[in-house]
């Protein structure tokens, strides 16, 4: 034995679990000499360890699984912390020192790390997480979408399986399954960023969609910047009095183009003492932890669920004294329900709905309050939705590679059919909003006598007739 070397017994221990392993793996009925079985089983045991709940109070151990979701899907802080755990793990072991193999890692905690947490190919996606927005897999395939547009990846998974690992990890952290009984599943992290899956039997090839919260900052003022474009100032101008005199509104567009950021830089100019009740499927909006000053009540409605579904959602709401609702998306169900909201004193409240144009917009409701068989006048339905619920129409769209809010229309019934005033349209050829049309003289008149200042900005753009 060399007298200048040291011994250390954590180092012996080491060389004795290399040993014992390497016996292991050469036995009859183990895997080549390289260990891999010894490794998979250590793996499950790293896994077990990390998904047990940890801490003294339910809220602890919440947030000890929101350290486990962000670590999955990419965030570098809570990934070296669970890489700090599985090391610490390993040396209460003593098995820090322990290789396998030729595993490409420079320590057994890597490894371990790679297959219980990492990300596979989408660790080289997340390397370039600037204007990152969603990551979506499709079988072996991936796309990013960076600033509202979707690009294939340069990189792409191996097989199908190691798509399936990342959401068997994911849904062992969270106490759900994703299985042949139930093949998808969700996970919704406390900053807003959403995790989608589904598997073989319920979609052709697993996927795998992840949604990340980016932006922290919503107002009309930001969004005038430069870097969203969404708006100019004479737009900010314009829905600040829609919003001041208390217009029902509603927002459309396709995915990615800004529907929720500008939802909500409208509810942050609203007064900080109204309240406000959210209806969603699923938190998105995060009124209360964003604007944590306003008089907000935010539900989580479950549509499978008769007890806590949108009817009794809004059953419940109505008797809380809200002044706007705030409904996230018009469905089937609760169509009807926010309809007779809207036209019952709750002025100033807005929505979304999944259509082609501001058109279709009173109608696709109308259609969805008829599903429930109470007989009612299909024409009648859709003017009381014109002219009560769906007031001013928002239509969001990506022009110009950037997120814009390309039209402002007033919904009114004239000569027995539904007519949009163009209140104002982008022009993606000058890069400007012109403003074509003036409000409808019923709508001026609320203007006037709710926001006589913004009455009079709006005078200047030729939006409201001062006759």
């Amino acid at each position: 034995m060399d007298s200048s070397k040291r011994f250390s017994s954590t180092a012996y221990a080491a060389e004795l679990q290399v040993s014992n392993g390497a016996a292991e793996a050469s036995a009859p009925g183990r895997s080549g000499g390289d260990g891999l079985s010894s490794f998979r089983a250590l793996t499950e045991e790293v896994r077990h360890m990390l998904s047990s709940p940890r801490g003294w109070s339910e809220e602890e151990r919440r947030l000890y699984a929101e350290k486990l979701n962000r670590a999955v899907i990419g965030f570098p802080q809570e990934r070296a912390e669970m890489l700090a755990v599985i090391s610490d793990w390993l040396i209460k072991r003593r098995m820090q020192h322990v290789s396998f193999g030729s595993l490409p890692y420079q320590s057994l905690a890597e490894a371990l790390f790679s297959e219980v947490i990492g990300m596979n190919e989408l660790e080289l996606v997340f390397r370039n997480r600037e204007g990152l927005e969603e990551v979506q897999v499709v079988g072996t395939r991936i796309f990013e979408i960076r600033d509202g547009g979707a690009v294939p990846s340069p990189y792409r998974f191996q097989s199908a399986a190691h798509v399936e690992r990342i959401q068997q990890n994911l849904v062992l952290f969270n106490n759900d399954r994703i299985n042949p009984r139930k093949r998808w599943a969700e996970v919704i992290l406390l900053d807003g960023s959403r995790v989608t899956m589904t598997g073989f039997g319920f979609t052709a090839q697993p996927t795998l969609t992840i949604r990340f919260y980016t932006v922290r900052r919503f107002d009309l003022e930001a969004l005038c910047k430069p870097e969203y474009r969404t708006i100019d100032e004479n737009m900010r101008q314009l829905l600040l009095c829609i919003v001041r005199s208390r217009l029902n509104m509603v927002v459309i567009g396709a995915t990615n183009t800004g529907k929720t950021h500008l939802i909500k830089a409208l509810i942050s100019a609203m007064p900080d003492e109204e309240r406000i009740v959210t209806i969603e499927s699923r938190y998105e909006l995060m009124l209360a932890r964003d604007f944590p000053s306003k008089n907000v009540v935010e539900y989580e409605a479950e549509e499978d669920d008769p007890l806590h579904g949108p009817r009794q959602a809004f059953k419940l709401a109505l008797r809380q004294s809200p002044q706007r609702i705030c409904h996230a998306e018009i469905r089937d169900e609760d169509a009807n329900i926010y309809v007779r909201a809207c036209t019952r004193g709750h002025e100033g409240s807005i929505t979304s709905v999944h259509v082609s144009g501001l058109e279709d917009v009173p109608d696709a409701i109308a259609d969805m309050c008829m599903l429930d068989g109470r007989g009612m006048n299909p024409v009648r339905l859709a003017r009381r939705i014109a002219e009560h619920v769906t007031q001013i129409g928002f239509e969001m769209r990506i022009a110009g590679g950037v997120r814009r809010l390309v039209r402002v229309g007033e919904f009114e019934w004239l000569e027995g059919e539904i007519r949009v005033r163009e209140l104002a349209r982008y022009d993606e050829a000058c890069d400007s909003w012109t403003f074509p049309e003036p409000f409808s003289p019923k709508s001026a008149l609320r203007i006037k006598r709710m926001d006589s200042e913004g009455f009079a900005f709006l005078a200047g753009l030729g939006s409201v007739s001062v006759s």
